[in-house]
């Protein structure tokens, strides 16, 4: 079973930035990695993937420019950069892996998650 573990949430102000950390129980090259958020009352939204070499990204419209995805394959280890972040980012951030090299934004398409991180933008 593989296992995924997010770290670096935690409070930060308007305009502030956090880099959260997913490490995987196994080989990460063999992944395609995405990260996804639920707020509280909302359903689970994609944020960001990325292709299993880290040559493809892809975001969702709310995030482009301000958030960063990218991967270390030797540490097995995906990361989220985010800066000038907004109130509206508030959630519980997950990490998943979906086994194979198609790239998807569809959560259900997603093998295996982390348990989450919160993060909160204060304003």
């Amino acid at each position: 079973q593989v296992q995924l573990v997010e770290s670096g949430g935690g409070l930060v102000q308007v305009g502030g930035s956090l880099r959260l950390s997913c490490l995987v129980s196994e080989r990460t090259s063999s992944y395609v990695m995405g990260w996804f958020r639920q707020a509280p009352g909302k359903e689970r939204e994609f944020v960001s993937v990325i292709s299993r070499s880290g040559v493809s990204t892809s975001y969702s419209d709310s995030v482009k420019g301000r958030f960063t995805i990218s991967r270390d394959n030797a540490k097995n280890t995906v990361y989220l950069q985010m800066n000038s972040l907004k109130p509206e980012d508030t959630a519980v951030f997950y990490c998943a892996a979906r086994a194979g090299a198609a790239i998807s934004k569809t959560w259900d398409e997603f093998n295996y998650w982390g348990q989450g991180t919160q993060v909160t933008v204060s304003s």
